[in-house]
């Protein structure tokens, strides 16, 4: 089992400096590489350039560049070259499957915050002075740098990245772990329904609220993003220090509402863990339902559009994405997983407009009247629709369970 850890750094203004140079210098050779790439299929008879052939003239590149290049991490500069070479495969991927493909762009310094070190001890060394009370991790070419480790790493370190965020630093870790013990059997199951009102109910009738952190700093986001909008558009070079100062507390603003969201779906999923064995929950396709609606033609008038509710849409989406349905999901089948805990996605059709009485099981848009109200139309049976779409989720996913069993 791998598990990943990050620690905040805290080194001098030397490896600051020196740490972003580090970025700097993997940027300019992941755009050299893609310019290479570009170069060669659009003047050289389509000709396509693989990875095997751009890690080979690493050793030339360092040669004839070693301040920039040479005194980096061989084996981080490969790591920048597959991550380049994995951005061509999911572009040909998304070809194939006829969706919008994207191809790989060129990274400014702002945009390029993250280089990979695949092995512990090949250009990094983590816990680099083990005599020493402080923990420091060792980098090529910057030093041995501070490391905040706010918890113990378990298992044998595999792979070392670090990560700039604004003005922060991280060490990230993965570490490889044998097989954690799972949790005591509490003998309880439950569905969940995810949405807006409430970010989920269950089938025992509970709910949790909403927190909906990005609508709460949406008026400090808004008055700094006008405060930005002030400045011209320059170079990052010809910024005066009131606008980095701008980009700095709009960028710090939004990473502030992500960390209040994975707070929140790792408490809730923590929860859940802990208080059943099996969780089934609705295998929403969120990137589908958060697309903007397609246009309407007016035939009556050449070139205008009839109203297609793309203003409602817009909120309805934003609310989506600010309650991270999908990272929530991706939280807790991964702690559901370490815990020994089961969950199943079921089809999430009319999962709220199915009446849950076992003697009715009718089916019929009208039986949810409101946002929140059931109301079975044949038997007359009432409750909170939400909590109605997680009985009869977890009814779905007892199923599958079974079927998989048997």
């Amino acid at each position: 089992m791998i598990r990943a850890y990050t620690f905040l750094m805290r080194p001098t203004v030397g490896q600051t400096q020196a740490l972003g140079e580090m970025l700097r210098d993997h940027c300019s050779l992941y755009n050299g590489a893609l310019q290479e790439r570009r170069d060669a299929y659009r003047h050289v008879s389509k000709t396509s350039i693989k990875y095997g052939m751009q890690s080979a003239q690493l050793k030339d590149i360092r040669a004839f560049d070693p301040e920039r290049q040479g005194r980096w991490s061989f084996s981080s500069q490969q790591a920048t070259l597959r991550r380049l070479d994995k951005a061509f495969a999911a572009f040909f991927r998304r070809v194939k499957a006829g969706e919008t493909p994207g191809y790989p762009r060129f990274r400014g310094v702002n945009w390029f915050d993250t280089v990979d070190f695949p092995k512990d001890g090949d250009g990094v060394r983590w816990n680099s002075t083990p005599h020493d009370p402080v923990t420091r991790v060792r980098f090529q070419g910057v030093g041995h740098v501070k490391v905040n480790q706010h918890r113990p790493v378990v298992g044998k370190v595999k792979t070392v990245s670090v990560k700039r965020e604004g003005r922060r630093w991280y060490v990230v870790l993965t570490a490889e772990q044998g097989e954690p013990e799972p949790l005591a059997p509490t003998g309880s199951v439950v569905g969940i329904d995810m949405g807006i009102a409430n970010f989920l109910a269950d089938s025992n009738g509970g709910f949790v609220p909403n927190p909906r952190h990005g609508r709460q700093a949406a008026a400090k986001l808004e008055a700094a993003q006008q405060a930005l909008s002030r400045f011209p558009r320059v170079r990052r070079d010809k910024r005066t220090a009131n606008h980095q100062k701008a980009v700095r507390k709009v960028a710090g603003l939004h990473r502030k509402v992500r960390r209040q969201r994975l707070d929140h779906a790792h408490k809730t999923a923590l929860g859940l863990i802990r208080e059943h064995d099996f969780i089934a929950y609705e295998d929403l396709k969120i990137r589908n339902m958060v697309k903007a609606p397609a246009p309407k033609t007016d035939p009556d008038q050449p070139g205008a559009f009839l109203p297609n509710g793309a203003a409602a849409k817009a909120g309805l989406n934003k609310s989506i994405n600010d309650a991270g349905w999908g990272v929530f999901l991706t939280i807790l089948t991964s702690k559901a997983e370490s815990a020994g805990r089961t969950v199943i996605a079921v089809d999430p059709r009319n999962t709220s407009r199915t009446c849950p009485r076992p003697t009715c099981g009718h089916v019929a848009a009208e039986n949810r009247t409101t946002q929140e109200k059931f109301h079975c139309v044949a038997c007359g049976h009432t409750a909170h629709a939400d909590t109605v779409g997680a009985v009869n989720v977890l009814r779905a996913g007892l199923v599958r369970r079974d079927a998989r069993q048997g």
